[in-house]
C-alpha cells in the first residue's frame, strides 16, 4: 500500500502569470479621467458628498477593468505545504579527511568522478559546503548540505558528496528541532544518498515526481545555502539531459533558480508540490549562483533510493564493452544513415557482450526494442537493468544488422582500465615510415619496446595534419584501418586506398592509447 505525503497534498492549481501592462496603464488613465469628471459634473453641485463620486457609473467601470486584471501568481500556498518537509543537513568528518594533505582542493577521492567535476567547475569554489578553506591536518571538517524527507518514519534524501565519509550526521528541520541521523546507503556513480532520522516520527515528507518536466516549466528550490536553512528560490527547467562530464550516468535537470553552497542534496519542487530533482551542482565560476544549477532527476532519485532503502548498495547492470559516440564522420565511414547508437570500442575479455559474439567497431543500435540515441544512453539504459536480467540487442556488425541476447553481468566497483603510461623506451626504435595524406609516421609495434606486438605505433605526427586535429599523438597504437589489421604502414596505406576506392569519405581506425581502446574518423584527403 503506498504511503501518501502528510503535508502536501490538495495543492491549489496554478496558472503562468500573465500581468497585462496595457490594462494598468489604462486603469491609471482611466481614475486620472474620473477624477477630472468629478471636478467638472460634481464642482456645481454642492449637494453631492465625495461618497456618492466613488459610486458613479464611470468609477463602477474602473472597478470592472481591476478585476479583469489578473494578479501576479505567487508560490507562498505551494511553500506553506512542502517546506517542512525540506531538512538542513550538518556533518562531521574525521580526522581521515582532516589529514590527508595529499588532497589539498577537494574532499573526494583523487580521480573520483565528484573531484574532476568540482575541479573543473571552479576548484575550491565549487566545493560543498563547509569544506571550502577547511582546516587540513587539523581537528574536525564540519559540512553542510541539505535534503528532505521521503517518507513519514525518517528516510531522507541527501547528495552523497554532503555525506560522504562523514563520522557523525545530525539533521535540522523546518521547526527548529535537530535529530541524529544515519548513513543508510550511498551511491557515488549518482551523487545520492539516503539517511535515517532517529528520535522521531510522523515527519511531514515530499512526494517525488512521476512526471517529467518540461523546459520552461516553474521550479522552486529549497535548501540551506550558506547555512540559511528553510531558505526558497524561485526559476525555471532551463534544459534537460545535461552531461556535465560526472560520468557514464549524467542526466542532470538545468535550472535557473538561484542555488548556493548548501543547497546540495535539496529538492526541486514543481508547482505540484512533488520533488522534479535533487539540487547537486552548480557551474560558478566566481563560487555564488550564476543562474545555472543541475539537478537530478526524481526517476533516477526513485530507482537509486528503492535499492538503498533494500539493501544499503547499488547493483547496475553491466554487458562489459567500452564504447564511444557515433560522430557524422564514424557514422560515414561506417556507412550509415545516422549518427545514432553506441561504438563498441573494445568488448572486455571474458565480458557478457564479448562471450555473446560482439566485437570491435559493432554498433549497438536498440536494447529490448528500444532505440539506442547516443552510448550515453546506452550506459544509462543497460545501468537501470539488474544485473542477471536478459536483454536483447540490436547490432550492426560490419555494415549487416543482427540480434544479440545475452544475459547482464553485475557493473564492477571498479570499471575503469589503468592507462599504461610507460612510454620511455618508445622512441628508442627508427623513425618509422610515413603515411601520406594523414601526417602520421608510424612503425610495427613489435619493433618498438613497451608497444606490443599488434599493430602499428605512432611515431611522430604533423602538429597541422587531421591526424593531429583527432587527438593522435606520439606512442599511440592503430591497431585496425577500416576494419582491417594492420602490422606495418604499408598495410594502413593499403586500408586508406580501399577506402578511398569506395568513395568514403573518411576512414575508421582503432586507436589504442594508454590502457583503453577508441575509435576515431579521420578524413581523407583528396587526390
Amino acid at each position: 500500500m503506498t504511503e501518501r505525503p502528510t503535508d502536501l497534498s490538495s495543492l491549489p492549481s496554478y496558472r503562468a502569470p500573465r500581468r497585462s501592462l496595457f490594462s494598468a496603464r489604462r486603469f491609471a488613465l482611466m481614475a486620472s479621467v474620473v477624477a477630472g469628471l468629478g471636478v467638472a459634473g460634481y464642482g456645481l453641485s454642492p449637494q453631492h458628498t465625495p461618497s456618492d463620486l466613488f459610486a458613479s457609473p464611470a468609477q463602477a467601470q474602473v472597478n470592472n477593468e481591476v478585476r479583469k486584471v489578473q494578479q501576479p501568481v505567487g508560490f507562498a500556498d505551494i511553500v506553506e505545504r512542502v517546506k517542512p518537509s525540506v531538512i538542513s543537513v550538518k556533518v562531521n568528518i574525521g580526522e581521515k579527511l582532516a589529514k590527508d594533505d595529499s588532497n589539498e582542493d577537494s574532499p573526494f577521492p583523487p580521480g573520483s568522478p565528484m573531484e574532476r567535476f568540482f575541479r573543473r567547475f571552479g576548484g575550491q569554489d565549487g566545493l560543498p559546503p563547509g569544506m571550502r578553506g577547511g582546516p587540513r591536518g587539523r581537528g574536525i571538517v564540519t559540512g553542510q548540505g541539505s535534503g528532505f524527507f521521503i517518507s513519514a518514519d525518517g528516510f531522507a534524501v541527501t547528495n552523497n558528496h554532503v555525506v560522504d565519509g562523514a563520522d557523525k550526521v545530525e539533521v535540522t528541520t523546518d521547526d527548529g528541532k535537530t535529530y541524529s541521523a544515519k548513513v543508510i546507503g550511498t551511491d557515488p556513480r549518482t551523487d545520492l544518498a539516503l539517511v535515517k532520522v532517529e528520535g522521531g516520527s510522523n515527519f511531514p515528507f515530499a512526494k517525488l515526481s512521476d512526471t517529467k518536466p518540461r523546459i520552461g516549466d516553474w521550479v522552486l528550490a529549497v535548501g540551506n545555502p550558506f547555512g540559511l536553512g528553510g531558505t526558497v528560490t524561485a526559476g525555471i527547467v532551463s534544459a534537460s539531459g545535461r552531461d556535465i562530464g560526472n560520468g557514464p550516468y549524467d542526466d542532470f535537470i538545468q535550472i535557473d533558480a538561484p542555488v548556493n553552497k548548501g543547497n546540495s542534496g535539496g529538492p526541486a519542487f514543481d508547482v505540484s508540490g512533488e520533488v522534479m530533482g535533487v539540487n547537486t551542482a552548480i557551474y560558478s565560476p566566481s563560487g555564488g549562483s550564476v543562474g545555472i544549477a543541475f539537478s537530478i532527476p526524481a526517476a533516477t532519485v526513485k530507482s537509486v533510493v528503492a535499492q538503498l532503502k533494500d539493501k544499503g548498495t547499488v547493483s547496475r547492470g553491466w554487458i562489459g564493452v567500452q564504447i564511444q559516440p557515433v560522430t557524422s564522420d564514424i557514422a560515414d565511414s561506417l556507412g550509415m544513415k545516422k549518427a545514432e547508437g553506441a561504438l563498441v570500442a573494445e568488448p572486455q575479455a571474458n565480458g557478457p557482450a564479448a562471450k555473446a559474439g560482439i566485437e570491435s567497431g559493432d554498433v549497438i543500435t536498440a536494447v529490448n526494442g528500444e532505440t539506442v540515441k547516443d552510448a550515453r544512453e546506452l550506459a544509462r539504459t543497460i545501468g537501470g537493468l539488474a544485473p542477471g536480467n536478459a536483454v536483447k540487442l540490436n547490432v550492426l556488425h560490419k555494415g549487416q544488422e543482427k540480434t544479440v541476447n545475452l544475459t547482464l553481468g553485475q557493473l564492477p566497483n571498479t570499471v575503469e582500465a589503468k592507462a599504461d603510461n610507460d612510454n620511455s623506451d618508445r622512441g628508442s626504435s627508427s623513425r618509422g615510415t610515413d603515411v601520406p595524406k594523414l601526417g602520421l609516421t608510424v612503425a610495427p609495434a613489435n619493433s618498438v619496446a613497451g608497444a606490443g606486438k599488434d599493430g602499428v605505433v605512432v611515431t611522430e605526427v604533423d602538429p597541422k595534419s587531421a591526424a593531429a586535429e583527432r587527438g593522435f599523438k606520439e606512442g599511440d597504437v592503430i591497431l585496425e584501418v577500416a576494419g582491417k589489421n594492420v602490422t606495418s604502414a604499408g598495410d594502413v596505406r593499403d586500408a586508406i586506398t580501399s577506402a578511398r576506392n569506395d568513395n568514403k569519405n573518411s576512414v575508421l581506425m582503432r586507436v589504442k592509447s594508454g590502457g583503453s581502446s577508441r575509435f576515431v574518423a579521420v578524413p581523407l584527403a583528396k587526390g
